[in-house]
């Protein structure tokens, strides 16, 4: 169960990776980047639409294997490089169990790499947790094989003006 999360509808999940903290960050943060490693297993990111400062939105087109894409969205609470990331999630096309919840990711230094923290809730249901609990773990899984591949997509165009 996690911590300090009696009703379980939340959900914390650590994962070391073997990357510097601040590459880690960067593919958070970075449209090609997320583009290439976002979601669980099978499922792709036509479209990312992404802006990492503090109130900026973002959004993500999710294709599926099977049936149509779908949307995720939110905004920005923190961004503090390379250290923490908080924003909000939610569904465009939501289940009726679905809610906003927030998203908090730490990136810790250790000794084997960087510790990548992840907290997000509260759910509204706990198959609703379970849920994200399976398709956070599929996607770190991803970024995982992305670092492991030494592609770096972020360039001089994560300061510019985009709009």
């Amino acid at each position: 169960m996690t911590r300090g999360d009696p009703g379980g509808l939340s959900l914390h999940l650590e994962k070391v990776l073997r990357a510097p903290r601040a590459r880690v960050f960067a593919a958070f943060v970075d449209e090609r980047s997320l583009a290439t490693w976002w979601g669980p297993n099978d499922f792709t990111v036509p479209k990312v639409e992404i802006r990492a400062r503090e109130g900026e939105r973002y959004r993500f087109t999710m294709q599926p294997p099977e049936g149509p894409a779908f949307h995720i969205t939110g905004e920005f609470r923190e961004v503090e490089p390379p250290q923490r990331l908080v924003y909000t999630f939610e569904y465009e096309e939501p289940d009726p169990d679905d809610q906003e919840t927030l998203v908090t990711l730490s990136f810790v230094d250790v000794a084997e790499g960087m510790l990548l923290v992840l907290d997000q809730g509260p759910f509204a249901t706990k198959a609703r947790r379970a849920l994200h609990e399976t398709g956070w773990a599929e996607t770190l899984d991803g970024l995982e094989r992305f670092l492991a591949l030494g592609v770096t997509h972020t360039s001089d165009r994560r300061d510019s003006d985009d709009s």
